[in-house]
């Protein structure tokens, strides 16, 4: 049996056409918007490695919401920097510490947008690790539970519509359903970082949410960036526990782990496009190495084709909007 000539090109002429065949999606629906809060009022400060994006005090909030959902971004994932710190992270869990005020602030002005909370140590203990440390310098992997799940419960107190824990310590999913279960919170998602490596790309979100570790590095809790298998059974154990939605975390350097998560699981997938490859387009494009506007919806794009249904990315709010004038979103 002979096949016609297939001549791809046939439908690559016009904008219409690659539309019409177009496979992959890519619409504000798709993003989350990192947002860094700090203590005080009317602050609005650039972080100096990540052009365009701010440490907010919780009275920007609910003006940077109103952008956000202008533009269709349907949510926003918070990151704190308290006002002091010490060894056992008490900023992180306290009633009134600046998540759970950003977390009110928000809900105040718009009860309804969605708000999700990163639940970690590293940005509030004074040692910058990412749980409680024993004598020896190394993170105590069941008493730093508690404290993860205290935090959880703590945002969820305060109004939050999901937690996301990204600490890395084995068995934090099932402690943290089991709090949240306890206090009624049956409803409260969590979006685990499920695979979350020990990469090289966090330096500016470090420089952003002071989370740099005062001595040593992450690597005894985070993963290997040579190990993809590893990264399956640490999805599986995340949804074992109860996760709703996992994560992987890079997204660039790991588009194969996200491919095999979404292959093997079919579960809700979020890739995190974090704060250094946001950092590299953005200095390329100062220098006007490359075009920033088709660099970003590409990568964007290449996210989502991999089988990620959701992207937090920094880009979001330049993404929606260079969507909307592209005509590919509403």
């Amino acid at each position: 049996m002979e096949f016609p000539a297939y001549r791809p090109r046939r439908l690559r002429r016009t904008d219409t056409l690659r539309a019409m065949v177009r496979e992959t999606s890519l619409d504000a629906s798709d993003l989350i918007y990192p947002l860094f809060v700090k203590v005080g009022s009317g602050l609005r400060d650039e972080v100096a490695s990540m052009p365009g994006v701010f440490q907010l005090s919780a009275d920007e909030l609910p003006a940077e919401v109103d952008e956000l959902k202008s533009l269709g971004i349907p949510a926003v994932i918070l990151f704190g920097l308290p006002e002091s710190k010490d060894e056992a992270g008490s900023g992180a869990y306290a009633e009134d510490g600046i998540v759970q005020q950003a977390i009110r602030a928000i809900k105040a002005h718009d009860s309804d947008y969605h708000v999700i909370t990163d639940v970690c140590m590293c940005e509030y203990t004074s040692h910058g690790h990412c749980g409680i440390l024993d004598e020896q310098g190394c993170v105590m992997n069941d008493v730093t539970l508690e404290m993860l799940a205290q935090t959880a419960l703590s945002h969820a107190d305060a109004g939050a519509d999901m937690v996301g824990p990204s600490d890395m310590m084995d068995g934090r999913v099932a402690a943290i359903r089991t709090a949240l279960d306890a206090e009624g919170y049956t409803e409260v998602p969590i979006m685990s970082y499920a695979a979350k490596y020990a990469s090289a790309y966090y330096g500016p979100f470090r420089d952003a949410a002071d989370s740099a570790p005062a001595f040593g590095d992450r690597r005894a809790y985070q993963m290997d960036p040579a190990n993809a298998d590893e990264a399956l059974r640490e999805v599986w154990l995340d949804i074992a526990e109860g996760a709703d939605i996992v994560m992987v975390k890079p997204a660039l350097a790991y588009m194969d782990v996200i491919r095999r998560v979404k292959d093997e699981f079919g579960y809700p997938t979020a890739a995190y496009n974090v704060s250094g490859e946001y950092a590299m387009v953005k200095a390329a494009a100062e220098q006007g190495w490359i075009d920033e506007r088709r660099v970003v919806l590409e990568t964007l794009t290449a996210i989502r084709r991999a089988g990620a249904d959701l992207v937090l990315t920094y880009h979001a709010k330049d993404a929606a909007r260079w969507l909307r004038q592209d005509g590919l979103q509403t």
